[in-house]
């Protein structure tokens, strides 16, 4: 019987997303998942957000309900008998709180980090502004300046492939795999009109993800998010 292990609101979910060489993410490809790709392209993610309203099995966790989090991730997908499930695998996700990296290193075998985060939201004059930033020797940020009326996602759009696949996946080793699945509604996205990102991937993600500070992304977007549901783990 499947459980939930968490509930909370993921909220302004800011995506830069990158096209890449399929070679690059080869090592950290689970088990039993192969790449996925939109129109031929290979992506990873920046991705940055809130966590709000969290509870861990349904409990409140005092000082440990509101936070920022930014990861890095690409995209999979696992052929379960006859149907094909689109996940997300992490590289590495940051947050700002010690006890959030330990918790989900022990219960998902996730590779967190943390470190000294803060973010910025404002609203007004019809813009919507975000922007996450951490800091690992030096302040990284990602930004971006939107209109602040919500537009539906297009069926079959590259924001549908980037913000819609529900099934988590982490390597435990060679052979072994665990699976989780996210629950939550289909998102809307916000217009961007510009955008800001200054990371050093290198000192962050390690030297083979370095060459992404130098290029631009494919894409941005931002999206706003809802309230998800985090299912406990399965081995696959």
């Amino acid at each position: 019987m499947t459980t939930t292990f968490l509930h909370a609101e993921w909220r302004k979910l800011l995506m830069f997303n990158y096209a890449v060489d399929a070679n690059l993410l080869t090592p950290y490809l689970p088990a039993k998942t192969e790449l996925d790709y939109w129109n031929d392209t290979c992506y990873v993610s920046l991705v940055g957000f809130m966590f709000l309203n969290t509870r861990l099995r349904n409990i409140p966790v005092p000082f440990h309900r509101n936070f920022e989090e930014v990861n890095l991730r690409f995209y999979v997908r696992y052929k379960d008998k006859h149907e094909w499930k689109r996940g997300v695998v992490f590289i590495k996700e940051i947050v700002p709180r010690p006890a959030l990296s330990i918790v989900a290193r022990r219960f998902y075998k996730e590779n967190y980090a943390t470190m000294p985060m803060h973010h910025k939201w404002v609203d007004e004059d019809n813009k919507l502004i975000v922007e996450y930033a951490w800091k690992y020797g030096q302040w990284n940020s990602i930004s971006a300046v939107a209109d602040n009326t919500l537009q539906p996602i297009n069926t079959g759009s590259e924001e549908e492939f980037i913000t819609e696949h529900y099934w988590g996946y982490t390597k435990i080793n060679t052979f072994n795999t665990t699976e989780y699945r996210v629950e939550h509604p289909g998102w809307k996205v916000y217009n961007i009109n510009a955008y800001n990102i200054s990371v050093d991937f290198e000192k962050v993600y390690g030297n083979q993800f370095g060459y992404l500070s130098a290029i631009k992304p494919k894409s941005v977007f931002l999206a706003e998010g809802s309230v998800i549901k985090v299912n406990s783990k399965t081995m696959l």
